[in-house]
């Protein structure tokens, strides 16, 4: 009896444990995640926010070697973000709507196959006063998850206006319009060596583009050098500005872009990422991509929307 209690109380990594079948699962868990908000059915919780805190245990399966790659992976983000999504959603009054909802949400995940939410409310009372439950894929159909995607803008810098001693003036104005970006560059222009085949080449070729996105990164602290999609979608979802680095996303690409002139994969990642813009600055867009050349004579680049 006393162990029996003993779990009912346990984080719910415990009861996780306890409860594992055949064959055991990995898990990914998030501790005591404290957002302030208003919930609650009572009269005295209208009007007011409290702190509610979140603990999660999500079981996922995965699959083959994952080679260290972060796109491979559930990312803690998706809690945190499903959490976010639906405390931003409409006011709701029972933390048990709540916890359904985000077990829901992240059990759309096709890694997730079991998950654990508590929630609790911290300053209704003397203790923590909450719910938890444990849904798999099996009990629950996952509810249509509202797209959270960032939408970013993508830039396409030539050579010329990498180098630019206005780069920090264009960074202040996409910064202003405080709208995601990701940039993408074109090769140094340094010789180049060449291959006897095709995808050696390629490697070489997609190589010098990340080196001209290294020496952009070196020009301002604000342009962080991104390789991967999972990345790339956590720092549209904050607002920051990328250069983006495209060896992984292009190699590992189930339809990997047909060319890898710079130009053409800059459309490419804006196709990818559902960019709300697609700009070039000092270079032609492909043709059909449906991209603007961003006119920069007066020193500012134009962004609105």
């Amino acid at each position: 009896m006393t162990s029996d209690l003993a779990l009912a109380f346990a984080h719910p990594e415990a009861r996780a444990r306890a409860t594992e079948t055949e064959p055991i699962a990995d898990r990914i868990s998030l501790r005591d995640h404290i957002v302030e908000v208003e919930i609650g059915a009572f009269q005295q919780e209208r009007g007011r926010t409290q702190r509610i805190c979140f603990n999660v245990v999500v079981e996922v399966a995965q699959e083959g070697d994952l080679a260290d790659d972060v796109d491979r992976i559930l990312s803690y983000d998706r809690i945190t973000e499903a959490i976010a999504a639906e405390l931003s959603g409409d006011r709701l009054n029972l933390l048990e709507t709540l916890a359904e909802r985000v077990a829901a949400r992240v059990l759309a995940e096709p890694q997730a196959r079991r998950i654990f939410v508590r929630i609790e409310k911290l300053d209704l009372g003397p203790g923590a006063l909450g719910v938890e439950i444990v849904r798999s894929r099996e009990d629950l159909e996952p509810a249509p998850v509202a797209e959270t995607m960032a939408h970013p803008v993508v830039i396409f810098l030539s050579r010329e206006a990498a180098l630019s001693p206005r780069l920090s003036a264009w960074l202040d104005d996409i910064e202003a319009h405080r709208r995601p970006a990701i940039l993408c560059v074109g090769a140094t222009g340094l010789p180049l060596p060449e291959a006897a085949h095709p995808a050696p080449q390629r490697r070489i070729d997609l190589l010098a583009i990340e080196q001209a996105a290294w020496v952009l990164a070196a020009r301002d602290r604000r342009c962080v050098v991104v390789e991967s999609r999972t990345e790339l979608d956590w720092a549209a979802k904050q607002g920051r500005i990328s250069v983006w680095a495209p060896s992984k996303m292009v190699l590992d690409a189930a339809d990997p872009p047909e060319s890898i002139a710079p130009e053409a994969l800059a459309a490419w990642l804006a196709g990818e990422m559902g960019a709300s813009d697609l700009a070039f600055v000092g270079a032609a867009a492909p043709e059909g991509c449906g991209a603007r050349r961003l006119d920069v004579s007066a020193g500012a680049l134009t962004l609105a929307e």
